[in-house]
């Protein structure tokens, strides 16, 4: 071979490693272990263009779980990506058609783009994931104004497809049949196996922090997606749901006690709080017998504490082997540069 056609496959072969995503770092076993038996890492406000560029960026790095804030901009009717802006999109995706537009192309757009380009990312990578996409709506549903539940399936279902992994799946019997309540489901074990769950998405919802702090609104999202998947069950209908609702913040014994409605609690098996709130205080193993997904934010603020950002390679993977044996079933933070730890999974317990 020519010393120049030489330099131009090293050329190539480099052009290729860019896009090429971290192999998920699996111990030994982990493919064949249900997906709530195992702990994976995520990544905080991967939507951020001072994160990533790119959203597929976010995802070349092995994540479990990648988070998206967005708004219901009840004016244009659209679902808005952004930290602070209810009204504009602040975002890194760029609805991509096709893989070769993952990494090109303007940014800022609206919900339905960041599942067009995780859909195609996944398309591109079918040996990917499972990937939890972590949704939360900044100020809430607004259902009386077309953007409830509904509406909000409907825009997932349409850009995201077969991959999502809906609550009708868990609910369904490998025999036949199905269980009552997704409670009920994931006692049984039902989970899939994370082999089986390869190039799926579990999108799930939490309260936003607009919302948590609004005192005229009294229907937050967990309630409010709750009662509507508990509502389409009864119908028949539940694989219209396309969302895991989330019980948020961390406390003790069951934290679905807290719902005055009986019949939305067990319809909740995901479970999203402050690691250093659970670590030391909260018996986690109550999540994890019973097969609950639970997802430990801000990992680094668990004592000792570490960087947000930028630990070492091996103080991030640590604190994920402390929080895979406290239970975690994702362990989140915003460690972005750390693929091989982004990549890693691992036995949970």
């Amino acid at each position: 071979m020519s010393v120049r056609r030489t330099i131009a496959a090293a050329a190539l072969l480099a052009a290729a490693a860019v896009t090429v995503p971290a192999q998920q770092a699996t111990a030994t076993g982990t493919a064949d272990l249900p997906f709530g038996s195992t702990t994976a890492v995520g990544i905080h406000n991967t939507y951020d263009p001072a994160a990533f560029s790119y959203l597929a960026q976010a995802l070349d790095t092995g994540t479990g779980m990648i988070e998206l804030d967005a708004w219901t901009d009840t004016i244009t009717k659209e679902w808005k990506v952004s930290h602070s802006n209810p009204l504009g999109n602040s975002n890194n995706c760029v609805n991509a058609s096709t893989a070769a537009q993952l990494y090109s192309g303007g940014a800022n757009k609206n919900l339905e783009s960041c599942f067009d380009d995780i859909r195609v990312w996944l398309g591109a990578h079918p040996q990917a994931g499972p990937l939890v996409v972590k949704l939360e709506l900044k100020g809430g549903f607004a259902a009386n104004r077309g953007m409830g539940p509904a509406q909000l399936d409907a825009l997932i279902g349409a850009h995201l497809g077969s991959a999502v992994f809906r609550p009708a799946d868990l609910l369904g019997k490998a025999g036949g049949g199905s269980y009552a309540t997704l409670d009920e489901a994931a006692r049984a074990g039902n989970w899939p196996s994370r082999a089986a769950l390869a190039g799926r998405v579990l999108v799930d919802v939490i309260p936003g922090t607009v919302e948590e702090q609004n005192p005229f609104d009294t229907l937050h999202t967990d309630v409010e997606y709750s009662r509507y998947l508990r509502d389409l069950a009864a119908a028949g209908r539940a694989g219209q749901a396309q969302v895991f609702p989330v019980v948020h913040g961390a406390t003790s014994g069951d934290p679905r006690s807290a719902y005055g409605d009986s019949t939305i609690r067990p319809w909740f098996v995901v479970f999203d709080g402050d690691a250093s709130a659970y670590v030391g205080r909260i018996d986690t193993a109550w999540y994890d017998s019973r097969h609950y997904l639970l997802v430990m934010t801000d990992a680094q603020n668990v004592a000792p504490a570490i960087s947000a950002t930028d630990p070492t390679a091996e103080q991030a993977r640590s604190r994920t082997v402390q929080l895979a044996a406290a239970h975690a079933s994702i362990v989140s933070s915003d460690w972005r540069h750390l693929p091989e730890v982004q990549s890693l999974v691992l036995p949970r317990g």
